[in-house]
């Protein structure tokens, strides 16, 4: 089934079930706040959150030389064909017009097309991935997962603690471990789309294994780690 989303085009990945806090300082998705807030209690309350390929979030706010410029349109092809839906928890207005949201993670999709109609904010025609529900293979590799994830951030965080909660489903496990992990952009996005929870954890599984081995590897040689570590992920 196709549907029409309002989009969000962010450098970071989104996953159900996972925060994501925002700051709306732009006028178009200031729109897209309000209009949100000002729909029906058992209507939708959520945008799409899609990652840019390339290009800017937006311009930035308005600063002491004036106006920011106009970003460039998007088109379907600076954004990855995968994302999901931000869920509005909590707004809260600022003096000047703009907004401090909070968000959840919520439904996966894929992206068919996408347009700027006359809402001044982004649209696309989504099409709705399944909703996930763990199989007998995702609750044996659960374990296994969450053991690996253990060790990857004891190797990464050694002086905190490993994990405050720890998620009894295994599709949320999953999340978790996509959106906390060090990762590039183009794994979390392997991850997002992928068609089920073992086969997200199974990927996950590779990733954890191979970054250990790296940290290992690194902490093993005489120099400071923050000489040799690589760049974290921004997302």
């Amino acid at each position: 089934m196709s549907n029409r989303l309002p989009v969000f085009p962010l450098g970071t990945v989104l996953f159900p079930g996972l925060v994501l806090p925002l700051h709306i300082f732009e006028e178009r998705y200031r729109t897209l706040v309000r209009e949100l807030v000002a729909s029906p209690e058992d209507g939708p309350h959520e945008f799409g959150v899609v990652t840019l390929r390339r290009g800017a979030e937006a311009p930035g706010p308005e600063g002491a030389d004036g106006p920011a410029p106009e970003a460039a349109p998007i088109v379907v092809d600076d954004l990855y064909p995968t994302g999901c839906t931000a869920e509005l928890r909590q707004v809260t207005e600022l003096d000047d017009g703009r907004y401090d949201i909070i968000t959840v993670g919520r439904r996966r999709f894929t992206l068919k097309d996408v347009r700027q109609g006359d809402e001044p904010y982004l649209t696309a025609d989504v099409e709705w991935l399944p909703e996930e529900s763990p199989d007998d293979l995702a609750e044996l590799l659960a374990p296994r997962a969450l053991a690996a994830f253990r060790g990857y951030l004891e190797l990464l965080r050694p002086d905190s603690e490993v994990l405050d909660a720890v998620p009894g489903d295994a599709t949320v496990l999953s999340h978790l471990i996509a959106a906390t992990a060090q990762l590039t952009t183009d794994e979390r996005q392997l991850l997002l789309s992928a068609p089920d929870t073992a086969t997200r954890l199974r990927t996950e599984l590779k990733l954890l294994n191979r970054e250990s081995g790296l940290l290992a590897r690194v902490r093993a040689v005489p120099v400071p780690l923050s000489d040799l570590a690589r760049p974290a992920s921004p997302n």
